[in-house]
């Protein structure tokens, strides 16, 4: 079976936003503990940061849903990084590979 470009691409992102993560310091290297796992509201804001989101919900899910083709209609996580990571200079191209992220859906 091959692989979409889309799917292609939605890994490629991922990659690249775990990298950049990574390098700027986002990546949380201890695991979450488990009740915050136990989220009700969006992007798991009631247990979690944003960044912990992307690492421990969004860029699994993303993954797994490309190996499965079960990719979704549409994404807003570049909008609702720019929310969160106002004023983090540090976050810029981070930011701006979430936005691009969302564009692979428009």
């Amino acid at each position: 079976m091959t692989q979409s470009k889309l799917q292609t691409d939605v890994l490629d992102y991922a990659g690249r936003i775990e990298t950049e993560m990574r390098r700027i310091g986002y990546w949380q290297s201890e695991p979450l503990r488990p009740e915050q796992m136990k989220f009700t509201k969006a992007f798991a804001l009631d247990t979690m940061s944003y960044a912990q989101w992307l690492q421990f919900i969004f860029l699994p899910r993303v993954r797994e849903a490309a190996a499965e083709d079960s990719l979704p209609n549409s994404s807003s996580v570049g909008t609702m990084a720019v929310r969160e990571f106002d004023g983090a200079t540090e976050a810029d191209t981070l930011v701006t590979l979430l936005a691009e992220f969302d564009a692979l859906f428009d």
